[in-house]
């Protein structure tokens, strides 16, 4: 099978500066009065689109992703997805490499933040909000005046508050989480999706986050209502799909690039969670994606 095209955000000229990774259009000016259909790919960029106006489907990890009017997407670099967008569809599309770099330590921890979760529904206040400071961020990036790119970074952490703010109140979790459990959480996680492939074992994450194997597992599931044994199956159980619907690797290389030793093993865990093979889930997708085409 073909591997899952990995697009990226090409230099437009020889300068080396942030901005030569960073793009930002309105969604009118992309689609051209025409829709918008791409293939299952991956980006090695974060990328941002605010719909004021949308129809279309969307998926991201293999999981459908609403596309409506007034809602906030965001995907981190390395995650897949398929994307149709209607004609007549209104907002913004702002992308940027992961050498992009905000003005601060807390700006990029507030992006890494931000990106955890793909996204967000608002009301037409609030995405007013939003939408105004997108268009300063297009403005300055299209004059390039003096200090445009302090303006531009400003703005961009203003907006990753503004995210977490909305997202916290969607929530509306009865026992409020204190800043402290947050913060773990969110390490955890991001060591989760990067050392997947090592280790395994809830006790391995509780120790790299300075927390008894009890203290984590309380906080998962107070936040997200999952044991973080849950967590550790739901990443493998992604990479693994990474893998086989991305690559032409054989199931046997995969499972040692997930760190098994034993392939069956790997099978087995595969099965008891997804109901089929690792193969028979590739040639099922194949076949589904054919008949689209």
């Amino acid at each position: 099978m073909k591997e899952i095209p990995i697009r990226s955000i090409l230099p437009l000229t020889s300068k080396n500066d942030d901005f030569e990774g960073f793009r930002i259009f309105k969604v009118s000016d992309i689609l051209l009065g025409r829709d918008l259909d791409q293939e299952l790919h991956r980006h090695d960029f974060y990328f941002i689109l605010l719909l004021t106006k949308g129809i279309g489907n969307h998926e991201i990890d293999f999981v459908e992703q609403p596309v409506t009017d007034n809602s906030i997407s965001i995907m981190r670099p390395g995650q897949v997805h398929r994307f149709e967008l209607k004609a007549g569809s209104e907002g913004y599309w702002l992308a940027f490499n992961k050498e992009f770099q905000l003005s601060s330590t807390t700006g990029n921890a507030l992006l890494r933040k931000a990106a955890s979760q793909n996204f967000l529904k608002l009301n037409e206040k609030r995405i007013g909000q939003f939408c105004s400071i997108l268009k300063t961020i297009l403005d300055e990036y299209t004059l390039r005046q003096t200090g445009f790119d302090f303006i531009i970074k400003a703005n961009l952490e203003i907006f990753f508050i503004l995210f977490l703010r909305c997202r916290q109140k969607e929530r509306d979790t009865s026992i409020k989480a204190n800043q402290y459990h947050q913060e773990k959480l969110q390490e955890f996680l991001e060591l989760l999706e990067t050392n997947i492939s090592t280790k395994k074992h809830a006790a391995a994450y509780a120790d790299m986050v300075n927390l008894s194997p009890f203290q984590l597992n309380s906080i998962t599931k107070s936040l997200l209502g999952k044991t973080v044994a849950n967590l550790i199956d739901d990443q493998i159980l992604l990479e693994a799909k990474r893998y086989l619907l991305g690559t032409p690797h054989q199931v046997s290389q995969i499972a040692d690039q997930l760190g098994y030793m034993d392939v069956s093993y790997f099978i087995r865990f595969f099965k008891k969670k997804m109901g089929v093979t690792p193969e028979a889930f590739r040639n099922n997708f194949e076949k589904s994606h054919s008949t689209l085409q």
